[in-house]
């Protein structure tokens, strides 16, 4: 492979090697043009957007039909498709604008948290175009990245509430400012995005011609909005009598397991056979998903309006990740607007792993004055927090939440 005629192979960094670049270079237009690169996980995306917003272009290359022979993302196989999709990428973003590397101002590029091979695949390129065309390098926060897109389609003002669900994430945070989080929650074992794909799995969805192509997620919602008794499976509510924000679904997923296993020997099921109930056990346990986030959600904006940390007349929740494209468990947290909040997503293209949102962190940091230091590939971290934890603060403060209001919505569902 080669990096506008440079082989990769040829391209070494040292673990504190330098990019530094003149500054005077930077600040050469009165609108900053932004390349963003996002290579944390397995979807290759880049974009350029200027200060306004308008995306000049964008290049998405997804990884997800090679990761669906695997049950889920192989690392090794990422960081291959990264390596060889990169430098496509860039240049094919580079053609929809009709710009080239001099009319870019900053290199925005997530360097955490993700997959460890898959963050220096796209850190690597950047610092190579930075080297190439002596231009910036902004490091960007994947998880900061999801919160803050919502604020290029909507006009929502610092500070808001943000629910990050994907399948690696899935954290309730308070965001003060471009670089001011407050972490309220997080998961304690799975993502949602990844029970559902594990249960997708386990109920043999694939085998179902219709979602034999889809991501677990998406097959378990398309297969609910098919069922004809959506309370035919109970599960239970996680961590109710835990009176913090933080999030569990690994008990939702051996619930659904032995529901599973119940119905397999009751109707005698073999091999790739799917019991009948297949839409209905799909729609039980996206509603038990649905509950288990409204219930934390309500308890952080409870918190938040004990400690006015939220202006009481203009209190906005962004719901972000991949699992916000899931317009049933969206619609279920359209029910905290009868708290007197506004609750906004991004585009669903907006929603998963993408270019756009980390040349937007870009610009938004730009805005704030930021300004772009010496870089080394040292700034890499897999397993980067979000902020500022005060997950203490929230279970000091001792907040009850009923699940009334959760039923009253969930019904009519």
């Amino acid at each position: 492979m080669r990096f506008f005629g440079l082989s990769y192979s040829k391209i070494k960094f040292r673990r504190n090697s330098l990019v530094r670049i003149p500054f005077f270079q930077f600040c050469s237009h009165s609108e900053n043009i932004v390349l963003g690169i996002e290579t944390s996980c397995d979807d290759t995306g880049c974009a350029i957007i200027n200060s306004s917003g308008r995306i000049l272009g964008e290049t998405l290359l997804s990884q997800n039909v090679t990761h669906l022979r695997y049950g889920g993302v192989n690392p090794l196989i990422a960081r291959d498709l990264h390596r060889d999709n990169i430098e496509l990428a860039v240049k094919e973003t580079l053609t929809k604008a009709q710009l080239s590397m001099k009319d870019i101002d900053a290199i925005a590029v997530t360097v955490k948290p993700g997959l460890l091979f898959s963050l220096q695949i796209g850190v690597k390129f950047a610092m190579h175009l930075s080297k190439s065309s002596q231009k910036p390098i902004i490091p960007i926060h994947h998880m900061e990245a999801h919160a803050l897109a919502a604020r290029m389609c909507h006009n929502i003002d610092f500070p808001f509430l943000a629910l990050l669900i994907s399948g690696g994430h899935c954290l309730l945070t308070l965001v003060r400012g471009v670089d001011d989080f407050l972490l309220l929650g997080e998961t304690l074992d799975n993502a949602p995005g990844e029970v559902l794909d594990k249960v997708a799995r386990r109920m043999k969805l694939r085998n179902i011609p219709e979602y034999s192509q889809l991501a677990g997620g998406r097959a378990v919602e398309l297969a609910a909005q098919k069922s004809m008794n959506k309370d035919l499976f109970s599960f239970p509510l996680p961590l109710y009598k835990i009176r913090d924000c933080n999030f569990s679904f690994s008990g939702l997923k051996d619930a659904l397991t032995r529901h599973l296993l119940n119905k397999e020997s009751e109707h005698c099921i073999q091999g790739d056979e799917i019991i009948p109930e297949i839409n209905d056990l799909c729609a039980g346990f996206q509603m038990a998903i649905a509950r288990h986030l409204v219930h934390r959600t309500e308890r952080a904006v409870q918190f938040c309006e004990i400690h006015n940390y939220l202006p009481k007349a203009n209190k906005s929740i962004v719901v972000s990740g991949g699992v916000a494209c899931n317009n049933f468990i969206f619609e279920c947290l359209e029910s905290l607007r009868s708290m007197g909040c506004n609750i906004f997503r991004p585009p669903p293209r907006l929603c998963t792993d993408n270019g756009i949102m980390i040349a937007w962190n870009g610009i938004e940091k730009l805005k704030t004055g930021y300004t772009p230091t010496n870089f080394t590939l040292n700034e890499i971290d897999p397993i980067a927090p979000l902020g500022i934890n005060i997950k203490n603060n929230v279970v000091n403060a001792n907040i009850h939440v009923k699940s009334t209001r959760l039923k009253n919505v969930l019904k009519y569902k």
